[in-house]
């Protein structure tokens, strides 16, 4: 077990056998807790609910739909009406448990009853721990983009309980360890080194390697978020490859992965600063060999140019009319690449398109 503190302001416990400091983190104080899942991990949400009614608490559960069709403003509408009529109080509490659809859903509900209330996050696949659980970012979707309605919520903790991985279809195993290689490409170059030693090894669900990488990302996020928690400045970098990655769910109505996307994304990143003669040949081609040696997408091929870049115009990093994207110049080196030429979006995008 591992303990990661976020600015000393809540601890990520990643480890296996921890699920009970779920309930643990709830606050004396709670006299009620909403407990938000998923179908597909039911029995992980009926242990955390038997933990808080063992401690006297009212426990509700409320499944929501899976992926990106919980994220909406109707699913948030019933949940504050179920909070409504359980009297729910400024002392109570929300968890959420599931992948990352959920922990957004459940810290954007959080925040909102009541002008906020505390939640405690158990993400139950590696794109949640490593990412959507970690760091007070919550929010749902409209049809006009992807996070747009959202607010920052950090939790009262984070417990990520690597034995709920252990039954993640692989494709979700890769499409999660997309945003552990995105730290990698920004920031730990040793998550790197892990994939390129033995991919096998990192899709590994019950290996230490994955476990390690698991840590790592989300000691990069902690670190990222404990100086810039309201992405004014340097947490703009976690968005590397989310840019072209949002436009790709857009267009796709949220039928891809988000990890997936994402793995494009990069990608996509990488080609324009190369583009922009920022970024050398060979640290475009590592990129690439990390994203395939996972075995995860590399191409894209659904939208038009003109159409992508429509809705990428949407992405929060752009200001007024200036696109705006986070590049590497090397390895673990992020810069912001305002105002591309469209020659240079043009070759990004031929490059994950052809």
């Amino acid at each position: 077990m591992s303990v990661i503190s976020v600015a000393g302001r809540y601890d990520v416990t990643i480890g296996r056998g921890v699920l009970e400091r779920a309930a643990a983190a709830v606050p004396d104080p709670a006299a009620r807790v909403l407990v938000i899942e998923q179908a597909a991990v039911a029995a992980v949400a009926e242990r955390v609910a038997a933990d808080l009614t063992a401690r006297g608490i009212e426990v509700l559960r409320e499944a929501v739909p899976d992926g990106e069709a919980a994220k909406t403003v109707e699913v948030s509408a019933h949940l504050w009406g179920v909070m409504a009529r359980a009297g729910f109080t400024r002392t109570d509490v929300v968890v959420g448990v599931g992948g990352g659809a959920v922990t957004d859903l459940a810290g954007w509900v959080a925040a909102s009853w009541l002008r906020g209330v505390g939640v405690v996050q158990v993400p139950t696949t590696v794109l949640a721990m490593v990412d959507a659980a970690v760091g007070g970012k919550t929010g749902i979707n409209i049809a006009e983009g992807k996070n747009l309605v959202g607010a920052f919520h950090e939790p009262l903790a984070v417990v990520a309980d690597l034995e709920t991985v252990e039954t993640l279809p692989a494709r979700d195993v890769a499409a999660g360890l997309a945003e552990v290689v995105k730290c990698g490409f920004i920031r730990d170059e040793r998550i790197l080194e892990i994939v390129e030693a033995s991919p096998e090894a990192a899709l590994d669900v019950r290996g230490a390697a994955l476990s390690e990488l698991v840590e790592r990302a989300v000691q990069v996020k902690a670190d990222v978020v404990a100086a810039d928690l309201k992405e004014s400045s340097l947490r703009e970098i976690l968005n590397y490859g989310h840019t072209f990655a949002h436009a790709i769910e857009q267009r796709e109505n949220y039928t891809w992965r988000h990890g997936d996307a994402v793995a494009v994304g990069c990608l996509f990143a990488a080609e324009l600063a190369r583009a922009a003669g920022v970024l050398d040949d060979a640290s475009v081609a590592r990129q690439r060999a990390v994203v395939t040696a996972l075995g995860l997408p590399t191409t894209y091929t659904g939208g038009d140019f003109d159409e992508m870049l429509t809705v990428m115009g949407r992405d929060k990093k752009t200001r007024g009319n200036l696109l705006r994207f986070v590049v590497l110049h090397a390895i673990g080196d992020t810069h912001r690449l305002e105002g591309p030429s469209r020659d240079e979006l043009r070759a990004a995008f031929d490059a994950v398109t052809a």
